[in-house]
């Protein structure tokens, strides 16, 4: 039996697991870990025995890191401290995987730096230790039904119940009335529903995600039988040799073997630095968390590349022991959760507002003036009735159905939510910044031109005339050996025998695009073996170019100590670093003069206006004597003298044009979204001219011939002079204003003034900018009361994603874009027109739910509670009604889920009129019987001696039940009128079965079922004896759906009027 070999870094996954609480794995923004005295000389005798135990042990399996928390719970946690409980320092401070050299590490994990681990070893380490994902944290079970029993109006329920109880026996003595027993217990039972929705929704919501979530791409590139493989995270194991690149997030602790000179790690969710670290392969601190070599688990490498032996994994990661000796903050409430709860706290304060009244009266008047009238236990019985009256019972119903009707529609969308709380706020977002690269367009990047100077070639020319030796100077070789060489993207070794158009590339869509180009020209493994690099600096949204630096004793003309730069990037960028370009004539290079860039800048301008992405490629020949004696290759003093000194005098070899279609989807979609009332932007750091001729074809500008651009943006005007946007603005091409295209060196130069004319357009293209740049624009639009919604994949987006109202990131982007963003289109950018039409949906069927159900809430329904639920569980389906993304999008701060427009609909017009017919039915089936209103009214419980006692009990018994059906009956009407805001019942037809747009399967079911409830509750004996329920008269059961049929009536006529002129008084009253 083999010895634990990989335990030498640290403490026993058993022990460690037995000896830690299991919380929640939320990381603080700081975390200071001091060193603790630990025993070296025991730590030391078991790194002996384990090194003379066999050297392939298992290793241990960590969990994949990616700190996209899926909550659909009530509450999406944010966390915001970390306490690290006793022993948490401790034990960090016992690892020591960070002071072993690279040999050792690789002897203790049974690894090869250039062979990877065999399938054999893979296969015994990953049986023992299982797949890499950390452990799921335990829930607090008990608070978690507490908050299912007394969350919404569970408290008040319970009170209520709790007072029924008190009336009926501590009171009631020494005659208890059963029917407070019946009440309190119903009221039990209505807490019972709304716990079991409570329950079900937070169970089902997470099901639904948790089946989702497994569709992110999760991959690293792994070393493994000699070749590079794509991996699941999931699969890595202690041990693995993985290659680190910009972007990426470490899925376990690394021991760095080789890096590139820039490389850098954000460490910020471990240490709080802000500054990324430079990564290192000597080891520079006594401390884990402090030492440059080791990159630990969740870390982002922001700069440069890396090769890396996984050490640690799981729960043994750095970041999994903090997990779990560490403590989350308080949740915060999503837009949503916060409305529900206000209008939870509104109705709450009426029902105790009117509850006191009552009180107030009783004491204050009618204890006095009619003393035996009202006994304190009727007192509270009708206290409670006054209360629950204001309660819409089905309401936790509705959320849930609503929130599952909503998840099942991600699903089938592939639109991966964090919560389905924050699709509501996608609802009310007014503006969506957009990416280019990877999210309006294909992210399938094709080189469609080459350029010496102004001497222009397709791939296929540019390949002829290498073959038939018509390449002067060889300037096309040139280029090719610089689109090689000076290359971060590689083939996939198991599809080297495939077509080049159909093999495998590791790397992103440029270098991709790039690397095939190249293969097609001359074989890039040829390239490779002619030029050993000893120094390069990675592509980044900052700097814009990629460096390399080469040396080669296999070329002719160039000296065995001699070094090549070769360059590619960004074309303003890097000719402010050039001195010379190639001679498409075939002549030594020649001045890079005025005349010259101009020359070149034409072909660029021509490129980018079709679309096309350039990239200038660059060289320098670096004699060694440039070079200080004794300075090596990988020393910081090198890569300052690179960037400093050495990628100066450079010369141009040419100019790359890619081509990234945009999506087929973009263009209807823009449409879609602008039709919705929000404006729809374009930010990237692509140059301007590419970013027009895409925005255009994209539909975000609907003229590239007529735009304005800074100049045109007065630096002083006056704030109060600034025109302001209007709605009427955002039908495309109508506006007061044209496109407007700013550059990044225009947005750092302008003015407040300028931010304030600009945030004032509907069409804007901002170009070439840093993610600085993004962060800001979105702040200032969030500035002028704008919801925000930002989308984008790269690596340079999470902050812009971050900030944003809403962060939206493609399922193919980048890791660290789709860990800041709240969205993920797992599928293609149309998606999102779901995503926004069900956040819409989301808030309207609510709104429409808490109508219906507020006019009726009276003692009566407490009985068949479920009648209610039924009804309104048919609402939650409703498809999103005709014209709902041609609304303006929902103001955050006015349009709340209830206001005084709401409330005086649902109690002024349908709650008034519901009450006077039933209460009208009721008096007159009584004067019918005998029973004058005049005799009743202001009885105060005495009873005219013309009356039966007896008689006049049953009869009082019955009223309520017919005051029943002819709430029930009119509630049908008060359905069919509430599930549109604007539309006729004939535009919108639920029984249209032909229209899968406008058809609802549960509206006729749900009222057949409701019918019977209704039969059920009044007839069945037992409820008769234990409600005082009683059978209505035949005409007492249709003349209420009489009235329903009115009320429907008299709404399609207010919705006639407010259709026909919506800038009349009923249209600025309507809810």
């Amino acid at each position: 039996m083999t010895d634990d070999i990989e335990r030498d870094g640290g403490i026993d996954r058993k022990s460690f697991d037995s000896n830690s609480h299991h919380v929640s794995p939320a990381l603080m923004k700081s975390i200071t870990i001091q060193d603790a005295a630990h025993d070296n000389a025991l730590h030391l005798e078991r790194m002996n025995r384990a090194t003379h135990s066999r050297g392939d042990s298992a290793s241990r399996i960590v969990g994949e890191h990616r700190t996209l928390s899926i909550d659909v719970t009530d509450t999406q946690q944010r966390p915001t401290a970390v306490i690290p409980q006793k022993g948490a320092a401790k034990d960090i401070a016992e690892l020591e995987w960070h002071k072993y050299s690279v040999d050792d590490i690789l002897q203790r994990l049974s690894s090869n730096a250039k062979l990877g681990l065999e399938d054999e070893q893979v296969k015994r380490k990953f049986s023992q230790y299982g797949a890499n994902e950390v452990s799921p944290p335990k829930n607090n079970i008990f608070l978690k039904w507490v908050g299912y029993v007394l969350g919404g109006f569970g408290t008040l329920l319970l009170i209520a119940s709790i007072l029924c109880f008190i009336a009926w026996k501590l009171l009631g003595e020494p005659n208890p009335a059963a029917a407070n027993l019946a009440l309190a217990v119903v009221l039990l039972i209505v807490i019972v529903i709304q716990t079991a929705f409570n329950a079900w929704q937070d169970f089902s919501t997470n099901r639904v995600m948790a089946s989702i979530s497994g569709l992110i791409p999760s991959a690293v590139l792994a070393l493994r039988n000699a070749r590079q493989i794509q991996l699941s995270a999931k699969e890595l194991v202690p041990g693995d040799i993985i290659y680190v690149s910009l972007g990426n997030k470490l899925p376990a602790d690394v021991r760095f073997i080789d890096v590139s000179s820039d490389l850098k790690m954000d460490c910020s969710v471990l240490t709080g630095e802000s500054e990324p670290i430079q990564g290192t392969v000597d080891m520079t601190d006594d401390n884990l968390l402090e030492t440059k070599y080791i990159g630990l688990q969740g870390t982002l490498c922001v700069s440069g590349s890396a090769i890396g032996v996984v050490i640690q994994t799981e729960n043994l990661t750095v970041f999994g022991r903090i997990a779990k000796l560490s403590t989350s903050g308080a949740p915060s409430l999503t837009t949503l959760q916060r409305e529900i709860l206000r209008f939870v706290i509104i109705i709450a304060a009426c029902a105790i507002t009117i509850a006191l009244l009552v009180i107030i009266l009783w004491a204050a008047w009618l204890k006095k003036q009619h003393e035996g009238f009202i006994t304190v236990p009727v007192l509270i019985i009708d206290v409670v009735a006054v209360m629950m009256a204001f309660i819409p019972e089905g309401l936790p119903a509705s959320v849930t159905v609503s929130l599952a009707v909503i998840a099942n529609t991600l699903v089938k969308n592939k639109v991966l939510c964090k919560s389905l709380m924050t699709v509501e706020t996608l609802g009310a977002v007014n503006l969506l910044c957009s990416d280019k690269t990877g999210t309006l367009t294909e992210n399938k990047m094709t080189v469609t031109s080459l350029a010496v100077l102004d001497d222009e070639m397709d791939l296929t020319e540019a390949r002829d005339r290498m073959v038939i030796g018509k390449d002067n100077g060889k300037t096309i070789e040139q280029m090719a050996a610089v689109m090689g060489i000076c290359n971060a993207a590689t083939f996939d070794e198991s599809t080297m025998n495939q077509p080049v158009s159909l093999r495998k590339v590791n790397g992103d869509a440029t270098d991709s695009a790039i690397l095939r180009a190249t293969e097609s020209l001359r074989p890039v493994k040829k390239w490779n073996s002619e030029w050993s690099e000893v120094f390069k600096v990675n592509f980044n949204s900052k700097t814009k170019y990629m460096l390399k630096v080469s040396n080669s004793a296999n070329v002719a003309h160039f000296g065995p100590q001699d070094l090549m730069l070769m360059c590619k990037g960004a074309p303003d960028v890097l000719l402010k670093r050039c001195a010379y370009i190639n001679d498409p004539s075939g002549g030594p290079a020649i001045p890079l003069t005025q005349k010259n860039i101009d020359r070149l800048t034409a072909v660029q301008e021509k490129w980018s206006s079709k679309g096309q992405r350039v990239l200038l490629l660059a060289k320098r020949l670096v004699p060694r004597s440039l070079i200080p004696d004794g300075m090596a290759f990988d020393q910081p003093e090198f890569g300052d003298l690179v960037n400093i000194e050495l990628n100066q005098q450079l010369t141009v070899v040419g100019l790359v044009g890619l081509v990234d279609p945009p999506r087929a989807e973009i263009l209807e979609t823009v449409r879609i979204m602008r039709g919705a009332g929000i404006r729809f932007f374009m930010v990237t750091g692509d140059f301007a001219l590419t970013a027009v001729a895409i925005a255009e074809q994209c539909g975000i500008i609907s003229s590239s011939k007529k735009l304005h651009r800074v100049q045109d943006l007065p630096r002083d005007r006056p704030l109060d002079q600034v025109f302001q946007f209007d709605k009427q603005d955002m039908e495309l091409g109508t506006g007061r204003l044209p496109g407007l295209v700013l550059s990044g060196n225009d947005l750092r130069e302008m003015s407040d003034s300028q931010w304030e004319q600009t945030c004032q357009y509907t069409e804007i293209v901002l170009a070439c900018t840093t993610p600085e740049q993004k962060l800001r624009i979105v702040k200032e639009f969030q500035a002028r009361g704008d919801v925000v919604g930002m989308t984008g994949d790269g690596v340079n987006d999470p902050p812009s994603l971050k900030a944003a109202n809403v962060g939206i990131a493609m399922g193919g982007g980048s890791d660290v874009a789709m860990e800041a963003a709240d969205l993920v289109l797992l599928k293609n950018f149309s998606s999102i027109v779901v995503a926004v039409e069900y956040g819409r949906l989301v808030f309207d069927n609510l709104k429409k739910t808490c109508l219906y159900l507020l006019p009726a809430g009276s003692f009566s329904e407490l009985m068949p509670i479920l009648l209610n639920v039924l009804f309104v569980i048919s609402m939650c389906f409703e498809k999103p009604e005709a014209g709902l993304l041609t609304r303006p999008p929902r103001d955050t701060k006015k349009d709340k889920l209830v206001n005084w427009k709401f409330l005086l609909h649902a109690y002024g017009f349908l709650g008034l009129l519901e009450s006077l017919a039933a209460m009208s039915m009721a008096f007159w089936w009584l004067e019918k019987q005998g029973y004058k209103f005049s005799d009743l009214v202001l009885a105060y419980g005495g009873l005219p001696p013309q009356y039966d006692p007896d008689a006049y009990n049953e009869a009082i018994n019955k009223a309520p039940s017919i005051y029943f059906f002819t709430l029930v009956g009119m509630q049908f009407g008060n359905l069919l009128a509430t599930r549109t805001r604007r539309l006729s019942i004939l535009q919108s037809n639920p029984f249209k079965w032909s229209d899968e747009s406008q058809r609802n399967y549960w509206i006729i079911p749900s009222m057949i079922v409701s019918i019977c409830f209704l039969f059920f509750f009044s007839y069945v004996p037992f409820f008769q004896n234990t409600f005082l329920t009683r059978g209505a008269p035949v005409e007492h059961i249709f003349i209420p759906f009489t009235f329903a049929l009115a009320l429907l009536l008299l709404d399609e006529l207010r919705k006639y009027f407010i259709r026909r002129y919506p800038k009349r008084f009923l249209a600025k009253i309507a809810w």
